[in-house]
């Protein structure tokens, strides 16, 4: 029954009905996604209810938000004014924002849920609307790095989602870094601000990922990881920096791999792959939570918390899954500065 659901999901991504916002069929498959804690793909691989639910959602901003948002409150159902809001907050701070959504696991492993191995080829983009809506953004002047290309390609040498967890691998934070200092490399300000010596070390990892522990508490099934650990030139962990000029914030996609504990490892996540490719420690703001208002918020308090704490900063990095642009509780605009 799994199987066919969730087949049924991605028909409905992936072609004409996905056009239709009203579409009982779509509503249905999202509503009975969500009625189970873990999706069972194709042996080990396992996958969120509530990602598939905004996979299978369509349009999810403009008038059509409502109509798909978990937001608690109508007017915070839509994330495009809240992200230009922010963006206009930045810019009249003198600070660069990157918007870096991660993608849908299931875009980029379709095949599990359909009783499949995953293929040796990638498979055709089915991100219909999300490609649309940073079309939107870029139309706003919001740098958005769409990553899913990449990953598609990357997948076919390397693992770039956990089997068994909710987020992306390790590889992929390592992949994700490129592309992000790809982007700064030119910077003036960046050039002035590396001073880090940096080394790194591949090793494998055996983890537990929070979505085989929902699956079973007692005994859930383990995978193995190649994870990039990053040190500095004796060797030690690299801690975020206040006072860099470059801020990292989002969900726990910017903790995994970094934080430990629950997070799975430390000293490989995408903090420390941009200390890497940067040369140059980044400020960390993450939340476990959800990346869209909560991280935010978070920013906030810290602005409020020190009057000089933006003056030194030149980007913010922002990385939250996609699954937020309809399953979080709400998109509200967070003002970070006093009036």
């Amino acid at each position: 029954m799994i199987k066919n659901l969730t087949f049924l999901t991605f028909l409905l991504c992936a072609g004409e009905l996905m056009a239709d916002a009203g579409s009982s069929l779509r509503e249905a498959a999202a509503a009975k996604s969500s009625e189970i804690p873990v999706v069972q793909g194709t042996g080990p691989w396992l996958y969120l209810p509530a990602e598939l639910t905004h996979v299978a959602a369509g349009k999810f901003w403009g008038e059509d938000a409502t109509k798909v948002s978990k937001a608690t409150k109508p007017e915070n159902a839509d994330p495009l004014p809240a992200i230009l809001d922010f963006k206009n907050q930045l810019d009249a701070a003198g600070i660069e924002l990157i918007l870096v959504p991660i993608p849908a696991k299931a875009f980029v492993y379709p095949e599990p849920l359909m009783g499949e191995e995953p293929a040796d080829s990638a498979p055709e983009r089915m991100d219909v609307f999300h490609q649309q809506f940073f079309d939107e953004l870029r139309k706003n002047n919001v740098v958005v790095l769409d990553l899913l290309p990449d990953l598609l390609t990357q997948r076919s040498k390397d693992q770039v989602f956990c089997k068994t967890d909710t987020h992306w691998s390790g590889l992929a934070t390592v992949l994700a870094a490129e592309k992000i200092a790809g982007l700064l490399k030119d910077k003036e300000w960046l050039k002035t601000a590396q001073s880090l010596e940096t080394k790194t070390e591949v090793r494998e990892l055996e983890i537990k990922g929070d979505l085989a522990k929902m699956q079973n508490e007692a005994s859930p099934s383990a995978e193995t990881l190649d994870l990039r650990f990053v040190t500095d030139s004796a060797g030690a962990a690299i801690p975020p920096d206040k006072s860099s000029p470059i801020v990292l914030l989002g969900d726990s996609h910017a903790l995994v791999f970094h934080a430990g504990g629950d997070m799975l490892a430390s000293g490989a996540g995408l903090a420390d792959q941009l200390a890497h490719e940067l040369k140059v420690p980044v400020d960390l703001i993450g939340v476990r939570g959800s990346g869209a208002t909560p991280a935010r918020i978070n920013l906030m308090r810290r602005v409020r918390a020190d009057e000089n704490y933006l003056k030194n900063k030149k980007v913010v990095i922002w990385c939250f899954t996609t699954r937020e642009f309809t399953e979080a509780t709400g998109w509200s605009k967070v003002q970070l500065v006093k009036p």
